[in-house]
């Protein structure tokens, strides 16, 4: 399953039983949390989210929404005996931050854990099947989004067929990644005549907090679901600007350009204490919008 989980998604301060940023990425059998703002590790409760899935954490930006619960999670999980590795990716400066904290406290986390600063757009993590990547958003401090992308499987062998022909067995491996044959008589055997092209990966991007930015379409085309905050209505259009935020009809617009299938909006001011505008504004400029409401799964 390859599926977003809203935990929180409000701006800066908890409202109307809003929470402050965080979303986990189910895939390939992992949780992969995004954002831990504070009450985070209450909603992995709340929403029954194996918290011993969870192997990577990646945080966008350090204003206090997007990390305050990031430090009581990590304690948590050496209370609670967590022994499987723990990968945290975020702005270099965290690792002050957190070694402070636990220094203070006198803490010794009981598992393995590995700080991996951001500096720049780059892979993240990279296995088989998934890819992970950051990407600079425009936000007013140094800010980075997330896309999360399912590998395109192997062409599919019809062996039958290839036997036939007479390709050998040591060759099918090279099929499958795409090469053509060419038999002894030098009779070329094209790959689409003993393969099956395969489904492409499935991909999410999360752009975290930034103003809007054109910028972004390159590191977003074509992703089957998007995250895209919207702070503010679109009536508040200079306040969203002049604090690197964005509206309801910016992320659309955003949405529209970069041909997504499906948009998220949160990060939901807290001077709102109703989020149905959100979606009449956005979804009038593009239509599959939802809003990202806490405890929704939204399957990619």
């Amino acid at each position: 399953m390859f599926a977003v989980t809203i935990l929180g998604n409000n701006s800066a301060v908890p409202a109307f039983n809003r929470h402050p940023t965080s979303q986990v990425v189910t895939m390939d059998g992992t949780n992969f949390l995004v954002d831990c703002g504070e009450g985070t590790q209450i909603q992995l409760i709340n929403y029954k989210i194996r918290r011993n899935k969870i192997s990577h954490i990646f945080i966008s930006h350090l204003h206090g929404d997007h990390y305050f619960g990031l430090v009581g999670l990590l304690n948590s999980f050496s209370l609670l005996s967590h022994q499987q590795e723990l990968h945290l990716y975020g702005p270099a400066p965290l690792e002050k931050i957190i070694q402070l904290q636990l220094e203070a406290a006198a803490t010794e986390l009981c598992y393995p854990f590995h700080f991996h600063p951001i500096t720049k757009a780059a892979t993240l993590v990279e296995t088989e099947k998934i890819r992970i990547q950051c990407f600079p958003t425009n936000h007013r401090i140094e800010c980075y989004g997330f896309s999360f992308e399912e590998k395109k499987e192997p062409r599919k062998l019809i062996i039958e067929k290839a036997k036939a022909l007479g390709i050998p067995a040591n060759y099918y491996s090279r099929l499958t990644n795409g090469e053509d044959y060419t038999n002894k008589e030098g009779h070329l055997i094209k790959n689409e005549e003993v393969t099956i092209a395969t489904m492409p990966g499935k991909k999410y991007a999360f752009c975290a907090d930034t103003k809007y930015d054109e910028n972004l379409i390159p590191y977003i085309l074509n992703a089957d679901m998007i995250y895209h905050e919207t702070t503010y209505l679109d009536n508040f259009l200079e306040k969203a600007e002049s604090r690197f935020h964005s509206t309801t009809k910016q992320a659309a617009k955003l949405a529209k350009k970069a041909n997504v299938k499906k948009l998220l909006i949160g990060h939901f001011s807290s001077r709102y204490d109703k989020l149905d505008e959100f979606e009449k504004e956005a979804r009038s400029i593009f239509p599959n919008t939802s809003l990202a409401l806490e405890g929704v799964c939204f399957e990619v």
